[in-house]
């Protein structure tokens, strides 16, 4: 495909779907399966996901016949993204069989035989979620996916944790931990300095007055969350690995590099050790490898699934 001539952040997700397909670490994600609760229409499988984006996820869910009776709320502090969502669900459930009638307040009904999933969306900042919910509700599971290294994890870990229920799971996939690679490699110098430089701006984002990246999230979160009191189950590598075959890179994906390159474009203009021409000559040979069908993109990932510490009392019927 030729170089887009504008980007949009609903198309990317929608384009990253398939990568993320491929990443996911299964062992971790059966893993999961296999830790879920009982679910009936009496009680539903409560789950929450943050930074739900267009709902991806959801929709993984649904294709993998994981949800028999569940209450999924998702959230999202994009408008556009949370709209996307709302106007794809229903016809990713139609894709599976479901039935799909809109309740009170926008939920989503989502009815197959034998199982009833709602859905509810909404367009929050997760700091504003977390202190208008603690001490209100809980939830079985919580899932952020590619999210916690756009945040200050010491700040917001603890915050989610509290909206977990005593021995409920917590699922942290696709967790960006610490290496990018392009291939072929053209300048070593010049690809390590802009993998650098790129690692150090997401370092240093700044959101609203507070810290908002961690480019070694995955690592990190270990630490972190047992200082939140979680246990941790399994983890696994989910790396993005993108790449042409025989007929193109897959589905939407060429799209999907080019808003890599032109988002470290965009990170490193004007960067204090990079002159504008080097940037400029490293961006459109990448673009123009996308263009060739020759360009290799990897980025290291981790899946993390843990437990919040249970109380005597913990939810009878739970698997371990």
């Amino acid at each position: 495909m030729s170089i887009p001539l504008a980007y949009s952040l609903t198309r990317y997700l929608a384009a990253k779907q398939s990568v993320d397909d491929r990443a996911l670490n299964w062992q971790v994600w059966q893993r999961l399966l296999a830790a879920l609760p009982p679910a009936s229409a009496e009680q539903p499988l409560r789950i929450l996901e943050v930074g739900a984006g267009i709902g991806s996820m959801i929709d993984r869910l649904l294709a993998g016949d994981v949800l028999t009776h569940a209450t999924y709320t998702a959230i999202d502090k994009a408008p556009t993204l949370m709209a996307e969502a709302r106007r794809r669900l229903p016809q990713w459930a139609g894709e599976r069989g479901f039935q799909v009638n809109e309740g009170r307040q926008g939920q989503l009904h989502m009815r197959r035989a034998g199982k009833h999933i709602t859905v509810e969306t909404e367009t929050i900042d997760v700091a504003r979620f977390i202190a208008r919910e603690h001490g209100r509700r809980t939830w079985d599971l919580l899932i952020g996916q590619a999210f916690l290294d756009l945040v200050d994890m010491p700040t917001i870990l603890p915050g989610l944790s509290s909206l977990v229920r005593p021995g409920g799971l917590l699922y942290f996939p696709t967790t960006f931990d610490g290496d990018t690679v392009f291939q072929p490699e053209g300048d070593a110098e010049l690809d390590t300095t802009i993998k650098d430089c790129y690692h150090q701006i997401i370092d240093q984002r700044v959101l609203e007055g507070k810290p908002s990246g961690d480019s070694r999230a995955g690592r990190r979160l270990f630490a972190y969350l047992r200082t939140a009191g979680v246990d941790v189950l399994a983890v696994g590598s989910s790396d993005w690995v993108v790449f042409a075959g025989a007929d193109g890179y897959p589905g939407d994906e060429a799209y999907f590099l080019h808003d890599i390159i032109h988002t470290i474009d965009l990170a490193l203009t004007r960067h204090p050790h990079l002159g504008a021409e080097r940037l400029s000559a490293w961006v459109a040979q990448r673009h123009a490898q996308i263009q060739q069908g020759t360009l290799v993109y990897m980025a290291h990932q981790l899946d993390v699934l843990g437990r919040l510490t249970a109380p005597v009392g913990q939810r009878q019927g739970e698997k371990t």
